[in-house]
């Protein structure tokens, strides 16, 4: 009997094995096709392929003109998703973004309500500059996101799966924008932030978009590999030394002992949700880069942008001109 469990578990392993290495062929695919049209941003592509791999939501944070939009629109076409787009406004209603009922006159000159669904039905939604719209709307599209569903007159509408935002937030300093409240920045799996491209890339941007020819990825995905892939990913084995890392990462991100003398520094810091989402997002890292169980090194690469906007400094560190980058590089140093 022994031997013949022994065997179960080695198909399985192999089994897991074979689904790995067909299915981060197929995600590789899909960030080389990103990659023929946005360029110079190879670490924000990657980490948002993780993010979506992780079954999470993003926040990309950045100044307007470096593809953002861009970005979301091309991982739509590579991941083979229904991507749709929704820009943010003082004046945008909820409604506006999860529908609304409509009364209509049928035969017989009977009446009756119907829903029309709003843009955010679909697999992944662009919320551009989410940060421009009333706090109302931001958390009617929020509770969408952590809850997968929408009620509207008491009627619950299920949202398609897979179901993945990639909000975009401009610099806080720029006019008519309202911080989104840290609640509801727990809910994104990940902060990501673009920066400017360098000057090589900006130079084949240069070429390459003013053109003729305007570039597009191919589907490299359908929404049901994805869906696979997000399966996989939470079976991926995670060793003990990678959980130890995250755990230790994660709570000494807390004002308290275990952030030792940092922990003067941090106003609040990150809950267990963060642990959770680190240990989804190292495991998707690995099958990205072609491999089977993350290291302690997805965990330092990742620690940032899960961390960054579940924390805040105290006002004496910030007085000081202390970061939260320079804090959670700080923490990182600790773990090797």
């Amino acid at each position: 009997m022994a031997s013949a469990g022994g065997e179960n578990l080695e198909k399985l392993e192999d089994m897991i094995v074979r689904m790995a290495e067909s299915t981060s062929a197929h995600v590789r695919a899909a960030k080389e096709a990103i990659g023929t049209v946005i360029f110079g941003q190879d670490l924000v592509v990657e980490r948002a392929l993780v993010t979506v791999l992780s079954g999470g939501h993003a926040l990309l944070v950045g100044v307007p003109g470096l593809a953002k939009t861009k970005l979301v629109e091309t991982m739509g076409i590579a991941l083979g998703l229904d991507a749709r787009r929704v820009q943010f406004t003082p004046d945008l209603m909820p409604s506006d973004i999860l529908g609304s009922e409509v009364l209509e006159e049928g035969q017989g000159g009977k009446r009756s309500f119907r829903f029309l669904p709003g843009p955010v039905f679909a697999q992944l939604l662009m919320a551009d500059e989410i940060n421009r719209a009333s706090p109302r709307t931001q958390s009617a599209l929020l509770q969408a996101m952590q809850e997968q569903h929408v009620t509207v007159a008491g009627a619950r509408h299920d949202l398609p799966k897979p179901f993945h935002v990639l909000a975009t937030q401009n610099p806080l300093e720029q006019e008519g924008t309202y911080p989104l409240p840290e609640a509801q920045l727990d809910r994104f799996l990940m902060e990501i932030d673009v920066d400017y491209p360098d000057l090589q890339a900006e130079r084949k941007i240069l070429f390459d978009t003013t053109g003729a020819e305007d570039s597009r990825a191919k589907a490299a995905m359908t929404g049901d590999d994805l869906i696979a892939a997000q399966r996989l990913v939470r079976r991926l084995p995670v060793g003990e030394s990678v959980v130890e890392a995250i755990l230790k990462l994660v709570r000494s991100a807390r004002p308290g002992p275990e952030a030792g003398e940092l922990g003067k520094l941090i106003s609040w810091g990150p809950g267990p949700r963060a642990s959770q989402a680190l240990m989804l997002a190292v495991r998707a890292r690995a099958l990205l880069d072609g491999r089977f169980a993350p290291s302690v090194d997805d965990v330092l690469e990742l620690a940032e942008p899960v961390l960054k906007h579940r924390m805040a400094l105290t006002f004496a560190a910030r007085a000081e001109g202390e970061t939260i980058g320079n804090v959670i590089a700080q923490l990182k140093a600790r773990i090797g």
